[in-house]
């Protein structure tokens, strides 16, 4: 009798163990994308372990979830329809931030005439123009409920100044003004251009945008601040993907708590005599690993005119431009 239950119940284990073997496999052909190869959550865990057979020769696809189940955006995983039909009613006011200092006024016209094309086309937008020169910044024709401001700020003999006031300045300026005109801010960088439609599909609590140099590459790669002394450290068993400084945004609550965040750490590490390994992009990359965003935009977002368009990436909507960084910063 015993030898007869034991035989039965070592079948009915055989039997699930096939059924999910078999569930497992028709799962991972049904799925449009891969979840391994690009962004693992403990990498140095799963090393331990052979990959699946099934994933050697799967073509690697962008991911279209974190760890933390928020949507990472791409063409192809939302319906521009539908969210026209969502957000259009709700009347909404979307503020852009950019910082024209120095020779980077050069680059203010092209960053506005593309925006006007193809950024949040249809709705209430507000440009932001933070610049050391007002007189510098072209006269660019805006479409109806559009407008520019230009807000004077002062100048930097050092781009690594530039670079690390700019959050404590986006913090002021919502504190002071923007709270009142906008609904969501985004705050972007002036040496770039918009290439496709940049759409509601965008919007969130926060949104972070990966980084185009550190998309496909391991964990251990991303050039997180590693030095202890800096507010920014984070540790080797730290982080999932790494962020770009040039695309942050979300409500502007939001985004003032965040800046205003940074911005303290900042001055921290400066009254230490530290200065994160790049600047304010290892404060934000610190900053996203506590603070999870909630939304995070694809590399197609945020991509470099220096690479090649991978086929993972159906297209670039917002790219940066080739140049003399050193000529620029100078």
């Amino acid at each position: 009798m015993h030898r007869q239950r034991l035989a039965l119940g070592l079948g009915i284990c055989l039997l699930v163990g096939t059924s999910l073997s078999v569930l497992w496999v028709y799962v991972e052909n049904w799925l449009p994308v891969s979840y391994v190869p690009y962004y693992l959550p403990c990498p140095e865990i799963l090393s331990q372990y052979p990959q699946p057979k099934l994933l050697e020769h799967r073509p690697t696809q962008l991911l279209t979830l974190t760890p933390w189940l928020a949507p990472i955006v791409s063409e192809g995983t939302f319906n521009p329809e539908l969210l026209q039909h969502i957000y259009q009613p709700l009347n909404l006011t979307i503020g852009v931030t950019v910082f024209a200092v120095g020779k980077y006024t050069h680059f203010v016209q092209s960053f506005l005439e593309s925006a006007e094309e193809f950024f949040m086309r249809g709705y209430w937008v507000h440009y932001y123009v933070f610049t050391d020169n007002p007189a510098a910044i072209p006269r660019v024709p805006l479409g109806p409920h559009r407008l520019l401001g230009t807000i004077p700020i002062q100048g930097h003999s050092h781009w690594e100044e530039i670079s690390m006031r700019r959050m404590e300045t986006i913090s002021q300026h919502i504190a002071k003004r923007a709270h009142r005109e906008v609904d969501y801010l985004f705050c972007l960088d002036v040496d770039m251009v918009f290439r496709n439609p940049w759409g509601p599909e965008t919007l969130g609590d926060l949104v972070a945008a990966i980084h185009p140099g550190y998309y496909a590459v391991p964990r251990q790669q991303f050039p997180y601040e590693r030095r202890r002394v800096s507010t920014a450290f984070v540790a080797d068993s730290e982080g999932d993907f790494y962020y770009g400084g040039a695309v942050f945004g979300g409500q502007v609550a939001r985004v003032y708590e965040f800046t205003r965040s940074c911005h303290m750490a900042i001055l921290a590490d400066k009254a230490n005599g530290v200065m994160a390994a790049w600047q304010e992009e290892s404060h934000l990359n610190r900053h996203f690993i506590s603070n999870k965003p909630s939304k995070v935009l694809s590399p197609e977002y945020l991509w470099d005119d220096r690479k090649p368009q991978p086929p993972s990436l159906k297209l670039i909507r917002f790219s940066t431009l080739v140049k003399d960084i050193s000529c620029l910063r100078s």
